[in-house]
């Protein structure tokens, strides 16, 4: 996953310290991912799979093309770890599912990507009820 070096114009201190955030974060997920010899884009995909998802869903909610999606899922298919089954209401529609090597994977992926458990510990309970309060009012929630 190419990250950029840093912010392209000149930025206020709460930018480059919210890059700084974001860029180590990315670093960490790329490095947990590969441990478990995953991309960090199949990492992504099998974590939005908890519940059953088709194609589009999933390109819609990860923000690119249909086709990405489906590159991801058959590499993802040949390890057995993700199944497509039809879908519930029509069958000629198709979910992707985790399979249960699938669930164990990410499982042990998210058990060992410890950055913002370990990042949020640094916070007393008081800071990090602001830091939430303030992230989502920076995302307009």
């Amino acid at each position: 996953m190419a990250v950029p070096s840093g912010p392209v114009a000149a930025s206020t201190e709460a930018e480059r310290a919210m890059f700084d955030f974001v860029d180590a974060y990315d670093r960490a997920y790329e490095t947990a991912a590969v441990r478990h010899g995953l991309t960090a884009a199949q990492a992504c995909v099998l974590g939005r799979l908890a519940d059953p998802r088709g194609m589009r869903e999933l390109a819609d909610e990860l923000g690119c093309d249909a086709s990405n999606v489906t590159q991801i899922i058959a590499r993802l298919e040949t390890r057995d770890l993700v199944r497509r089954r039809t879908g519930p209401h029509d069958r000629r529609s198709r979910q992707i599912v985790r399979t249960p090597a699938g669930s164990t994977l990410y499982a042990d992926f998210e058990e060992s990507f410890a950055f913002a458990r370990s990042a949020i510990s640094q916070l007393s309970p008081a800071e990090q009820d602001q830091l939430a309060t303030l992230l989502r009012k920076a995302l307009g929630r």
